[in-house]
């Protein structure tokens, strides 16, 4: 017989599961709506990455619900090895998040870098900048900010620490909150063994008893 407290973690770990799946697949969704800066630090791959990621542990969470329905062990086994499939899901994508931020400066100089005139315009006027290292590194004039060169030189104002900050904030954050994902997994994954622990005792019993009982007839 399995004790409330087993059930109650198992059902915690899952719903957490849930949340976690539905936050970051709601999250990858939002995130495509057009935000200047936002648009900037995430490409697609890393919401496409979200969005793979979240259906995942969504689709674990549900099935881990119709799993625990069913009689044997052998259910929450395979449960068991989805986890940890989805595992690996987690710290790759959380540590392809990281390495990118490794090298940020530069990474976002060939991001900056492939925008169009008219998007590194705006950027300039939000953040106040001109050009990304210096005044003429991929500077497109225009706007109030940056109209032309000789505004550019007087400015004195680069776009690689106000686009660094504003995406090392948020990579940083991101991948910090999948990484704790693992937290969630590694619950369920210990709180199906000792269920499954459970059921071999019970089964085991249950052998013993049929055992007993086939002796007196």
């Amino acid at each position: 017989m399995l004790s409330k407290r087993l059930i109650v973690a198992w059902a915690f770990f899952t719903l957490c599961l849930m949340a976690a799946g539905i936050v970051t697949l709601v999250l990858s969704i939002v995130w495509r709506q057009p935000s200047l800066l936002r648009n900037l630090t995430f490409s697609n791959l890393d919401l496409t990455a979200g969005t793979v990621l979240g259906s995942i542990l969504l689709g674990t969470s549900v099935l881990s619900i119709l799993l625990i329905t069913l009689r044997g062990k052998r259910p929450l086994v395979l449960l068991n090895w989805i986890l940890l499939l989805d595992g690996i899901a987690i710290l790759f994508v959380a540590t392809f998040i990281w390495i990118y931020t490794l090298h940020e400066r530069n990474n976002y100089h060939a991001v900056f870098g492939r925008q169009s005139n008219a998007t590194k315009i705006m950027i300039q006027d939000e953040l106040s900048c001109c050009g990304y290292f210096n005044a003429t590194d991929e500077v497109a004039f225009g706007g109030t900010f940056c109209p032309d060169q000789a505004a550019a030189i007087a400015a004195n104002s680069f776009c690689v620490t106000p686009i660094v900050q504003f995406a090392d904030k948020r990579l940083n954050n991101v991948f910090s909150t999948i990484y704790g994902f693992m937290a969630i997994v590694i619950g369920l994954f210990l709180s199906s063994m000792c269920i499954i622990k459970k059921r071999q005792e019970s089964e085991r019993f249950e052998k013993i008893d049929t055992k007993r009982a086939s002796r007196f007839v």
